[in-house]
């Protein structure tokens, strides 16, 4: 049971890149579409510069993956410093 939701857990995470790529909007949710591509990807990394494509794309995730945890830590610190809203005094 402990492996089926181990399971579960990693098609979900996988799901969601796919989702955090843009993948879902840019191809109007068409499955076929995006199957499609993976097989695609799948050949072109399996191919005769599969590892070349491979250490680009991972650089790319590891370099995009570190800027959103940036951006995220950010705004987390500046949630603390947000002004509140000034509130106008009813005039007499």
């Amino acid at each position: 049971m402990v492996a089926r939701r181990e399971r579960t857990r990693h098609l979900i995470e996988l799901g969601g890149l796919v989702q955090k790529a843009g993948l879902v909007d840019i191809t109007d949710d068409d499955r076929a579409l995006l199957y499609g591509a993976f097989l695609d990807l799948a050949q072109r990394l399996g191919g005769e510069n599969g590892s070349q494509l491979k250490l680009l794309y991972r650089r790319r995730g590891v370099r995009t993956f570190a800027t959103e945890a940036e951006q995220a830590a950010a705004a987390r610190s500046q949630v603390g410093k947000a002004k509140p809203p000034s509130v106008a005094k009813p005039t007499p």
